[in-house]
């Protein structure tokens, strides 16, 4: 297919998770996912080990568990207080943002088994244990290829988000899908083509504010 002309700098700062406009009714062809997965391998990993894995979800029923165990852990965290709602409440501005971005992240925890494709990318451990102390570098080989299938679904007229509240139910969702115990899971991304074409950057703190020169 034709790939969206998107100068890098627009294309990394207009990708954004897409939640409450991806197009539940369009099925997405396969090829697309592919075809931002192999770019998505070319990312860095630590060692070069290349040792992620990603399952693509596209039956029904198992979509269909995956979101209501996706639901069920949304719910638990909003009640919580966890959700965005109760961030930023001393600075109007971005408590607006943030309380558009708790509803659109209500509206994709109801529709998360409705989304055409998800997209779980994992990484393989030796015996499956998570290390102790900093896993910085763990995750590290895994997170940077999941950003890149998003600005590689994106060129690509796709939509998704990023999203990790499903590892509540990390082995409930493994047992599912058959992944195995030395592979855990670290992102899902759902995946669909997106309603509208209004991407633009997203409102951010002045860099100046956390920027560090030589020292804190």
């Amino acid at each position: 297919m034709t790939i969206e002309p998107l100068a890098p700098d627009t294309l990394l700062t207009t990708t954004r998770s897409v939640r409450r406009r991806l197009d539940l009714s369009r099925p997405v062809p396969a090829e697309l996912v592919r075809e931002s997965l192999e770019v998505a391998l070319q990312a860095p990993s630590g060692g070069n080990r290349q040792g992620w894995h990603w399952i693509l979800v596209t039956d029904p029923e198992r979509r269909k568990v995956i979101g209501d165990y996706y639901r069920r852990s949304w719910n638990a965290y909003s009640t919580s207080g966890g959700s965005a709602r109760s961030m930023f409440r001393d600075d109007p501005a971005r408590a607006a943002t943030q309380e558009r971005v708790s509803d659109s992240a209500a509206y994709l925890a109801e529709h998360m088994g409705d989304v055409p494709v998800l997209v779980i990318g994992a990484i393989e451990l030796p015996g499956g244990g998570l290390p102790e102390g900093n896993q910085a570098g763990l995750w590290g080989s895994l997170l940077p290829a999941a950003w890149s299938y998003m600005l590689a679904a994106r060129a690509r007229g796709l939509g998704s988000a990023w999203t990790t509240l499903h590892l509540e139910y990390e082995s409930e969702i493994a047992e599912l899908l058959g992944i195995p115990a030395e592979v855990r899971q670290g992102v899902l991304l759902p995946t669909a083509y997106y309603t509208g074409e209004t991407f633009g950057p997203a409102a951010r703190q002045p860099l100046d504010e956390v920027l560090h020169l030589d020292r804190w």
